[in-house]
């Protein structure tokens, strides 16, 4: 009997995909340092993790709900709750209401309104214009990279309480750094986007070309993560690291346009954009004591 509980408060808990909500979380807090002046208050942090958290959590539930048919069909998910029958369908829907709820309510009440307006459009995007377009053409990848770009947006108006410059270079900054992360993925896992339809970019326009893609968009990642320090927003400690660090990637995805076993170099690229982003959001934390 206990045993069965703890497999249930499992299953629940994946439900929401902490992988994710953890990822968007450790960027979320990038932001909120970045925007952070000295007048720190640990009440609105703790309401900004939790409050984002519940909220991205309750997106991934929503998400599963709506990818159950397809998630059937992939090796790497067809185990998931929904599909595998773990939890019924009409739970799913109520515990991914129940986070909603939570995550909105700490969000606008103890943090600012433009955090929480901010947070639902990012909601939406995953919920809604992501679900539809990741089954109509292989522009689903830029469409995801929207609500994957909200977190540090979001820690970042939790402070200020503006849409400024900087909240609107954190923003295009995650959007680009997620395209070569999605694309590896997308080659990697390519047969089990083939068997459930989902046309990205590999499928619809190969490989090769894929990896040019993935080489445009790590030369503007580059661009882009400099701008911060262009516009005095971070140091640079903050500009030489991620210079060094993006400048490795690209190497990385340079190399790919000689390799035969695409599987692994996708890997390896992958692995390696998560150092990427570790390396920023720290950063971005570091940058901020070394004001």
């Amino acid at each position: 009997m206990e045993k069965d509980f703890k497999l249930l408060i499992k299953a629940y808990y994946l439900l929401a995909k902490p992988g994710i909500i953890y990822s968007n979380l450790f960027t979320a807090i990038g932001g909120f340092f970045l925007a952070e002046r000295g007048n720190f208050s640990i009440g609105i942090f703790f309401a900004m993790i939790f409050g984002l958290g519940f909220v991205i959590g309750s997106a991934c539930a929503f998400n599963n709900y709506i990818d159950r048919n397809i998630d059937a069909k992939m090796s790497r998910t067809k185990k998931r709750a929904i599909p595998s029958k773990t939890i019924p369908t009409k739970h799913a829907i109520i515990f991914a209401v129940i986070l909603g709820v939570l995550g909105f309510s700490l969000l606008l009440f103890f943090t600012t309104l433009l955090a929480g307006v901010i947070a639902f459009i990012g909601f939406l995007f995953y919920i809604v214009f992501y679900s539809i377009e990741k089954r109509r053409s292989e522009f689903g990848t830029i469409v995801g990279s929207i609500s994957g770009a909200v977190p540090p947006v979001v820690g970042y108006c939790v402070v200020t309480g503006k849409f400024d410059i900087a909240a609107f270079l954190l923003f295009l900054i995650l959007v680009i750094w997620q395209m070569p992360h999605f694309y590896a993925i997308a080659i990697f896992r390519k047969e089990d986007y083939n068997a459930a339809s989902i046309p990205v970019l590999p499928l619809k326009k190969g490989i090769h070309t894929t990896k040019e893609h993935i080489i445009v968009y790590i030369l503007a990642y580059i661009v882009a993560v400099s701008s911060l320090t262009a516009f005095g927003y971070t140091g640079y400690t903050f500009l030489i690291t991620n210079l060094l660090v993006g400048i490795m990637w690209l190497g990385l995805a340079l190399n790919g346009l000689q390799w035969t076993d695409n599987e692994k170099w996708a890997r390896r690229l992958f692995f390696f954009s998560l150092v990427v982003i570790v390396v920023f959001s720290v950063l971005l934390v570091i940058n901020h004591f070394l004001r």
